[in-house]
């Protein structure tokens, strides 16, 4: 691997673009290691050699911000997740994979964006955001410079980011125990108000829920129950109609009118239209996370930003 930072990719000011820090990045995480972003951005500066005058680069605008290399690196770190390159085991760490350890045996220092866009997995996330992007219905609209499309514009930024993050929980709630799918499934229909003020939620016993997983006791005498079921399944392994039909026939075992169908994947066609005529909600794996992120299930909110606008009517009182 080259070690000369002089010889990589540069922008226009001189500093290595997001693409050339691709390779360095898995060099540095091949032996197998979890690394925070801080550690892998320091040791791949030590290996290229970067000086100080080129960290010490900022944005004119961000003069404040950490510089315009060290934000690259996240750039950088994105584009290898999305490739399944590298892993997320923990909050900030970061560590390679089978994957990654093959495209840096293949493409060494060549490695670039191009090809990691080639990647499956890449497509697969590319194509997810596509959906939850069409969902919402605000992502990629062109607008000009109007205050109110300012408004629109950071809203898309938002809900693209947002968008991102849910892709990122799903994967990490498809790794789960099917346990503690269960456990999770019941706590944000309770964080969604389903168990009512005084009423009860609890996950079956495994050995003896009949196809049920959770029941929700929507008052306290049991009069208005909801039953449950949840599975955790990849993404290509779509839910069908035999398995909404399973599940109607144990709701009707015991005299249940009410039924929340949870998957981590999809539904098919008869799935849906099988569910609709009996009056069970499907909730599909992009479904589930959005309601994650809605009622802050296995999220935080990282940073809240304010958008000001003049108070017109304030200007028209006496003060």
């Amino acid at each position: 691997m080259n070690k000369n930072w002089q010889k990589l990719k540069q922008s226009a000011n001189g500093i290595p673009t997001n693409e050339a820090l691709i390779p360095y990045i898995l060099e540095i995480l091949k032996d197998g290691k979890e690394m925070k972003n801080r550690a892998i951005r320091e040791d791949v500066i030590t290996f290229l050699q970067i000086p100080d005058r080129i960290l010490e680069i900022k944005y004119p605008n961000y003069p404040e911000s950490e510089g315009v290399l060290l934000n690259r690196f996240s750039f950088a770190l994105s584009s290898l997740y999305k490739a399944s390159a590298i892993e997320r085991p923990k909050r900030g760490i970061y560590k390679i994979t089978e994957t990654g350890k093959l495209l840096l045996q293949q493409y060494g220092e060549a490695l670039t964006n191009r090809i990691l866009e080639e990647q499956p997995a890449y497509k697969q996330y590319m194509e997810e955001l596509a959906i939850r992007n069409e969902r919402t219905g605000k992502a990629g609209a062109l607008l000009e410079d109007t205050q109110e499309d300012l408004q629109l514009k950071v809203e898309n930024v938002i809900n693209q980011r947002k968008n991102e993050v849910a892709i990122e929980l799903l994967e990490k709630v498809r790794q789960v125990e099917p346990t503690f799918f269960e456990k999770l499934v019941v706590k944000l229909l309770i964080a969604m108000g389903y168990s009512g003020e005084n009423g009860e939620a609890k996950v079956t016993t495994q050995t003896k829920d009949g196809g049920i997983d959770g029941i929700i006791n929507q008052d306290p005498l049991g009069t208005s129950t909801v039953y449950i079921q949840a599975k955790r399944y990849k993404e290509e392994n779509v839910v069908g109609r035999p398995s909404i039909q399973a599940f109607y026939g144990a709701l009707a075992s015991v005299n249940a009118d009410r039924g929340v169908f949870i998957t981590t994947s999809s539904f098919s066609k008869g799935a849906l239209e099988f569910a609709k005529n009996q009056g069970i909600v499907l909730i599909d794996g992009i479904k589930l996370t959005d309601l994650m992120l809605q009622y802050e299930v296995g999220v935080e909110v990282a940073k809240i930003y304010k958008l000001f606008r003049i108070d017109h009517d304030y200007f028209e009182n006496d003060i």
